[in-house]
């Protein structure tokens, strides 16, 4: 009898781990996929236990390079941020892990998928949106919302004892009572001690940056050069050095924002399900392009331009957030924010000082930016005089509604009228 065959997201963690040997046990063919976007991982030793669990093959993807060019510069072209603070480390690499996964099963023939997402946080969503935008027919298999897998395993304790019936290896835990999901964008913890937020990281938490005390004192001082809105030069005017190629400039960018202690974000957020959650990110890397961009925008964005793509930028984070990479309104906004990007082309100039990022300088090659019509001192080809008008014809508007408002008569006050006139006087 030929198995059915089924692609599952692997990480060699105790949870799919679990789930590679619960499927086998239920008669799938298991293939592992394992993408590398960036986690410090020893990929080779997470083959062997997938093999040793019982998987037919294991797929080990190098997705790195496509992680830079195809999905964080596309979330900086839109300044994408989430409630104002997170960088979506986490959101963007799950669009690109689930690309890779369906791509797979299209070539093993595998009408199944399978991932060991919760039931409660977002990226059962993120993978499974991704799913399906990408392969309609696919079939879905998430234990962790499956009753009888729920029915065995009722928390990490029963795992642990499945893991050993089945021989799993599996790694202490005692270290990092809290939960940890790391690519090449950030690392996030959250989950476990976590969950307290008035609780205070200690500082063996953080695995990505320097803490401020121990940020070097002296700055460093790069420059971030732009083409199109996208990142193509990256020079360390300190040592000296350069990079060009994507990966390289954000590994570099990573590098440099860990040294001196930048881009470490507490919060609490809503999740898409409506839960809140506490989470502590470190994205170094991210943080610095995303402050370069935005401040080369202002000097070769149009001013309308830019207003309405600000706009944008709340529901495109919550887009990517949410697990919508893959979609019609994804799709119009990506496009829109590359017209938008068209003319973002120079460089910017930033210091880096203890967790501190610093714009000291920037140019366009088309800049919008015109030094004496700006200036005080210098009349500049802009006449003074015009600005009486513009100020007289939007001062109408502002002028009638003073006036209506001071006329006005409040509402409770007609009410009373009213009534006083329905009484009868009586003597």
């Amino acid at each position: 009898m030929v198995k059915e065959k089924v692609v599952l997201a692997y990480s060699g963690g105790l949870d799919t781990s679990v789930i590679l040997k619960w499927l086998v046990n239920k008669g799938y063919d298991v293939v592992c996929f394992v993408g590398d976007v960036g986690q410090e991982e020893d990929f080779d030793a997470v083959r062997k236990k997938a093999i040793s669990a019982g998987a037919s093959k294991v797929y080990i993807e190098d997705l790195k390079s496509e992680f830079v060019t195809d999905f964080i510069f596309p979330a900086m072209k839109g300044n994408a941020i989430y409630e104002g603070r997170y960088l979506l480390g986490t959101s963007l690499a799950r669009p690109l892990l689930a690309k890779a996964q369906i791509a797979i099963a299209k070539k093993e023939g595998a009408k199944y998928v399978a991932h060991g997402a919760t039931g409660k946080g977002n990226d059962q969503v993120r993978f499974e949106l991704a799913y399906y935008a990408l392969n309609p027919a696919i079939t879905v298999i998430s234990p962790w919302k499956d009753p009888e897998f729920l029915s065995q395993f009722k928390g990490r304790s029963d795992m642990i004892v499945y893991a050993q019936k089945w021989g799993i290896p599996i790694k202490a835990t005692k270290g990092k009572p809290y939960s940890e999901d790391e690519n090449l964008m950030h690392i996030s913890h959250e989950a476990g001690i976590l969950e307290d937020p008035s609780f205070r990281p200690p500082e063996h938490v953080f695995s990505r940056t320097s803490s401020i005390s121990k940020a070097p004192s002296k700055e460093t001082v790069i420059e971030l050069h732009f083409k199109d809105g996208i990142p193509v030069k990256l020079v360390n005017k300190s040592s000296g050095s350069a990079k060009t190629k994507p990966l390289d400039i954000f590994v570099e960018l990573n590098k440099l924002g860990s040294i001196n202690g930048i881009g470490r974000v507490d919060m609490v957020e809503n999740r898409y399900i409506g839960i809140k959650s506490r989470g502590v990110y470190e994205t170094p890397g991210a943080t610095i392009l995303w402050s370069a961009h935005r401040d080369l925008e202002g000097i070769a964005m149009d001013k309308e331009v830019m207003h309405i793509r600000d706009m944008l930028i709340p529901k495109f984070s919550e887009l990517i957030y949410n697990g919508f990479w893959f979609s019609p309104e994804m799709d119009f906004l990506v496009n829109a924010f590359n017209k938008s990007q068209e003319a973002i082309d120079g460089k910017v100039t930033i210091s880096l000082l203890k967790g501190n990022i610093m714009t000291i300088g920037r140019e366009s090659f088309t800049p919008l930016y015109n030094q004496k019509m700006s200036s005080m001192d210098v009349e500049g080809g802009f006449n003074a005089v015009d600005s009486k008008g513009f100020i007289n014809i939007n001062a109408v508007r502002l002028k009638a509604h003073f006036v209506a408002m001071k006329g006005r008569v409040p509402y409770d006050s007609l009410k009373k009228k009213g009534n006083d006139a329905g009484k009868k006087t009586v003597g």
